[in-house]
């Protein structure tokens, strides 16, 4: 940043030492202020929080891999997955095909091979959906002349579609993201059944109040974990702007739709006071946590946004990205169980005073952004390394990540929700359809018996086992 403004010499020699210090102080401004809004510019996915889909054409992504040389398919030593016979038990039916005859001099061939190839083919049968009718018959007594009516049984819908069917209807909108006019396509496709798009909002609202027992246990698990990887992101709930919140433990997801991204939304989704160990990016709110880790992935942006910028802090963003590589090199090695615990806690331990080190180097480098970055990094330098000292605490927050990515891409083709009903539908299928993936459960069933126990007046199960 210069010192003297580019003015005539003649015009800066005539004017009063007050007037030099007002103009050098006003074009500082607008240079610091220009060079802000051209950091804006060279924003993008690879130096910032951006998502890569907001990236403009000019941003070049990373070269392809070069080909390896060797062919495609399995390599060697790759482990075999193929397609697990059905057992017999549950076969439709057997077919045994023994020649008749030998195919190298035609001798007549009796008998039978103990260990038959089995070839089995599936097949789906034509679907159509059962119809019972209940015949409510009206009865007059013949003593006082009263008309009576015979009742439904326990546990048959007044409506006309049953458990299993809405919560397939559920399964469609809220696993498969499908608009409420797919749904009724598809429904008439598959099953050659006529449903309404409003009966298709009864049904995801029918689904929604049966689930609310069984996701608010999920919050509570959330609460009471040891840790979780929180994030959020922005979401629509009629025309006012919402964020959809995440939280990931090693049992459980919990998706929560609120109008905040302040702290009492992050206390809804993780107690107030804050019980587990949070993972997370640098949002202020996340301060809210006495005891979090900051995500490193989200840190090399911030190291590689100190090269981009050019402002004196290349040399500090270089070592630091070269750091936060070795990082992530030693916790895969962790996780791959080769290095044991005590070793990465050892290593850590010789890593962190060299960061230390670069971050105060970075607080007293020219770059006013690189010092900044670098001074609240000192000021929380404890949030770097808590993976490091506790079980369950990954140094990054990728779990998150990917779980919100189901709700991005939702909140893209539907455009968010359109008031509170839709909303909890939305968080209610994202917790129920990532916990059950994530807990191998199958999420149709699960789905059918909340809608079955809420018929029938029961409890509803559990997803956390």
């Amino acid at each position: 940043m210069s010192t003297d403004p580019p003015i005539p010499a003649e015009l800066w020699a005539a004017a009063s030492p007050a007037m030099r210090a007002a103009i050098t102080a006003l074009v500082q401004s607008f240079e610091q202020r220009v060079a802000i809004l051209e950091a804006r510019l060279g924003q993008d996915s690879t130096n910032s929080s951006k998502p890569p889909s907001s990236d403009p054409p000019h941003v070049k992504r990373p070269p392809p891999r070069p080909p390896s040389g060797k062919k495609r398919g399995g390599q060697a030593g790759h482990k075999r997955h193929a397609r697990e016979l059905v057992p017999p038990e549950r076969l439709s039916g057997s077919v045994d095909r023994k020649p008749a005859s030998c195919r190298g001099c035609g001798h007549e061939l009796t008998g039978a091979d103990p260990e038959p190839i089995r070839h089995q083919v599936a097949e789906l049968p034509e679907v159509r959906p059962g119809v019972i009718e209940y015949r409510l018959h009206r009865l007059t007594c013949p003593r006082c002349g009263t008309a009576t009516r015979g009742g439904l049984p326990a546990g048959v819908p007044r409506g006309a579609f049953g458990p299993r069917l809405q919560a397939t209807v559920a399964l469609l909108g809220g696993a498969y993201r499908l608009s409420k006019r797919r749904i009724r396509a598809i429904l008439a496709d598959l099953l050659g059944l006529d449903i309404s798009t409003g009966m298709v909002c009864k049904a995801e609202r029918h689904a929604a109040e049966a689930l609310a027992a069984p996701v608010e246990a999920v919050y509570e698990h959330v609460r009471s974990a040891p840790a979780a990887g929180v994030d959020e992101t922005g979401w629509r709930e009629g025309k006012r702007r919402a964020w959809l919140w995440a939280a990931v433990t090693s049992e459980a997801t919990a998706f929560r739709v609120a109008r905040s991204r302040g702290a009492d939304a992050l206390h809804a989704l993780v107690g107030d006071p804050v019980g587990p160990i949070v993972t997370c990016d640098r949002f202020p709110t996340y301060a809210r946590a006495p005891d979090r880790q900051v995500c490193w992935a989200h840190l090399r942006r911030d190291f590689q946004a100190m090269i981009d910028r050019a402002a004196g802090g290349q040399a500090v963003g270089a070592k630091l990205l070269h750091f936060s590589g070795s990082v992530f090199a030693w916790w895969g090695r962790h996780l791959r169980g080769s290095v044991h615990r005590q070793t990465l806690r050892g290593y850590v331990a010789g890593l962190r005073p060299v960061v230390r080190s670069l971050l105060e180097s970075g607080v007293a480098c020219g770059c006013p952004w690189t010092a900044r970055v670098c001074r609240k990094l000192l000021s929380a330098e404890a949030t770097l390394w808590r993976f490091a000292a506790a079980e369950g605490v990954p140094p990054h927050n990728n779990a998150t990540e990917c779980a919100l990515r189901h709700g991005v891409i939702w909140r893209k083709t539907s455009y968010g929700t359109d008031g509170e009903a839709g909303s909890r539908f939305v968080e209610r299928m994202l917790t129920v359809v990532a916990t059950c993936r994530r807990r191998g459960g199958a999420v149709l069933g699960f789905l059918t018996d909340c809608l079955r126990a809420r018929l029938e007046g029961k409890a509803a199960p559990s997803l956390l086992g």
